[in-house]
């Protein structure tokens, strides 16, 4: 089973992965955890291109696009592919809606093509299961700044960072048998809770499904 965590900056979800993978494991489940950009040690590179050079302020929305995706196309590949169909469960912090939301509604730039592009790099690959932890824009930027993990995209306006939001709910609302909405304003063994409780029940269903 293949489950993706999407969100703003700052809605928790690298918080929150580690022990979610670690409660699944303890009840039998074979885990892989990975992020994007990043995973490989391809991906890792580009992620440093673009996320950890701030002095890269001047990357053009296309470049952007296209980096993420070849960092993608690598993880699928190299990583999520092999897992699963050795049976794991792959845990994603971010994956394909991350594009959509942040380079389709954030820039402002074609969903449509965006998916074609999507489609290639992926081979098709889509998650099962995707979980939106929803946080509104001041508290999620001012999470990361106090986290001390600011990268070149949380240096956006907050205008862009509000598209990027309200383009995860288009993306939900528009595929609500993948999707499900956590509001993660909330404290971290709440939000825990309601993930365990979500992913399990789902667990269940492609059990009595195989």
């Amino acid at each position: 089973m293949f489950i993706t965590l999407e969100g703003p900056d700052g809605s928790g979800k690298s918080t929150q992965i580690g022990p979610l993978a670690d409660f699944l494991r303890q009840h039998g489940y074979p885990v892989l955890t990975t992020r994007e950009p990043g995973g490989t040690s391809i991906s890792d590179q580009v992620r440093t291109v673009l996320l950890n050079r701030m002095d890269n302020q001047t990357m053009h929305p296309r470049t952007e696009i296209l980096l993420f995706l070849a960092a993608r196309a690598q993880l699928v590949e190299e990583v999520i592919r092999p897992r699963l169909a050795a049976g794991e469960i792959v845990l994603s912090d971010r994956y394909a809606d991350s594009t959509l939301a942040y380079q389709g509604y954030g820039h402002e730039v074609d969903c449509d093509l965006l998916r074609l592009l999507l489609e290639f790099a992926t081979g098709r690959l889509w998650p099962d299961l995707t979980i939106l932890l929803d946080v509104d824009v001041e508290t999620g930027l001012r999470r990361k700044l106090s986290g001390g993990e600011w990268n070149r995209l949380d240096a956006y306006a907050v205008a862009f960072h509000q598209r990027v939001r309200q383009g995860y709910y288009v993306l939900a609302q528009r595929d609500p048998q993948r999707w499900v909405t956590l509001d993660a304003n909330r404290p971290f063994e709440q939000v825990q809770a309601d993930l365990r409780c979500i992913i399990t029940a789902r667990l269940e269903e492609f059990r009595q499904q195989a």
